[in-house]
């Protein structure tokens, strides 16, 4: 049986397809990546070209996009963090692939055009945006453009407990194909987390669910860092009694007693499908 490629993660769309896919897909034509740069705080990955159509993802400030095509406003193409494929609004990205030497290491920080904290900031980024430190100024540090951010904010280094990062995401809003503070969902989350502390991660549950680990019976003993999945959730063991997730009981991030949670989602007719303890 062979098996068939992963859309969500596979750049060929029928009429395009990447070059590397000749002779794997059918497509009407085959072309190299145009490199490009996230240049917004947040720009949203859909499956379908529409400026109100559903969030399949977000990517952030700084990462890299390769696009296959684009027109009317709408590059398609595929992100070289976790491999999602979707549209992004053209005006979004930036040419070529920019380098960056730090990420965002909180959950936002903010840009100010003066390296002063009593100047308006002028914007904002979120935790795993990508950023080009060019110098130091005191507490700040100088970015492309002339903006300024805080350089304790910044960081050249992975998290040692993504656990703890996770954990910095308490009370933020839900929404569906979120991955920042402004609004993440339940692998979103998981993910945030995972590539704060420098590893690769998936976007979506199921393919968490399918990350290299070792099963652990629900029933425990559970300990801290545990992935718990149900179809289509997953969610972070805090301690070895508490659950950390983004769910859509409370549009919010909370933590509460795994217990409570899994007799809830069990009363909605969803079972646990497997505890994954990561290496």
């Amino acid at each position: 049986m062979v098996q068939k490629p992963d859309p969500r993660l596979t750049p060929a769309r029928g009429d395009v397809a990447a070059a590397a896919l000749k002779g794997k897909v059918e497509a009407g034509r085959f072309v190299e990546p145009r490199p490009m740069t996230v240049a917004a705080a947040v720009a949203p990955l859909k499956g379908a070209a529409e400026p109100y159509g559903p969030l399949d993802s977000s990517l952030l400030f700084g990462q890299h996009f390769d696009v296959y095509d684009t027109r009317d406003g709408w590059s398609w193409g595929q992100a070289v963090s976790d491999g999602y494929v979707g549209y992004v609004p053209e005006a979004t990205l930036a040419d070529g692939a920019l380098p960056s030497n730090h990420v965002v290491a909180m959950p936002m920080t903010h840009l100010y055009a003066e390296p002063s904290i009593k100047t308006e900031p002028v914007g904002m980024l979120f935790m795993n945006s990508a950023v080009q430190v060019e110098a130091e100024d005191g507490v700040f540090v100088r970015l492309p453009g002339g903006l300024y951010a805080h350089r304790s904010h910044l960081s050249d280094e992975s998290a040692a407990d993504f656990v703890a990062i996770a954990r910095m995401f308490l009370h933020a809003p839900y929404l569906w194909g979120g991955n920042s503070v402004q609004g993440i969902d339940c692998s979103g989350l998981v993910q945030a987390a995972l590539m704060r502390a420098g590893r690769d991660c998936p976007r979506d549950s199921d393919m968490q669910e399918a990350m290299p680990s070792v099963a652990v019976d629900p029933d425990g003993p559970l300990q801290k860092g545990d992935l718990v999945f149900w179809k289509g959730h997953v969610g972070i063991m805090v301690t070895g009694a508490k659950l950390l997730h983004a769910t859509e009981y409370t549009l919010r991030v909370i933590e509460e007693p795994f217990k409570a949670a899994r007799k809830r989602i069990a009363a909605a007719g969803l079972e646990v499908t497997s505890v994954k303890r990561l290496g």
